[in-house]
């Protein structure tokens, strides 16, 4: 199996703050510092400013890819839900069926139905199986669910949630 696609996606975006911080702001800082007093100098502090940030993000993301590096793809349920599972649920309420893509927080993208596997709903789903009942409790009241279908991250064709 590959490796997780977040950790792809954190490593993708690392290279990326690597190269703006060895090329692109030295390239910036030494610019600004050409047009004199560095006191009063906008382009400077803004360059500087940047640094610091681009420093703290890639100290953010080598954390959590130390931590993501513990995750054994190996060790996720076939036939449960899990990262990166897709779920269908029937709201048992109103029949609604509603599908999931269980994901990491990173990972989670508004307009599409991926869900956090630390959310509420993403809480209550994992470790389930088809046809097990679920009860969540969310902002809009209490929700009872089965679980329809399952497609776990060893079934998808690529081996990616949502694949």
């Amino acid at each position: 199996m590959k490796e997780l696609p977040i950790i792809l996606k954190l490593k993708g975006e690392l290279a990326e703050l690597q190269v703006e911080m060895t090329q692109e702001l030295p390239a910036r800082l030494e610019e600004a510092r050409a047009h004199g007093d560095l006191r009063e100098n906008a382009e400077y502090d803004a360059a500087k400013n940047r640094q610091g940030l681009v420093r703290a993000r890639m100290a953010q993301i080598r954390d959590r890819l130390a931590d993501l590096s513990m995750y054994d793809p190996s060790r996720i349920p076939r036939d449960r839900v899990s990262y990166g599972s897709r779920v269908s649920v029937e709201d048992a309420d109103s029949g609604d069926e509603t599908e999931y893509h269980i994901v990491f927080p990173e990972e989670v993208e508004r307009g599409t139905p991926t869900i956090s596997i630390g959310s509420p709903i993403g809480q209550a789903l994992l470790n389930k199986a088809v046809g097990d009942a679920v009860t969540v409790q969310t902002p809009n009241g209490r929700k009872n669910m089965e679980i329809l279908d399952l497609t776990t991250l060893h079934d998808s064709e690529d081996g990616e949630p949502g694949a």
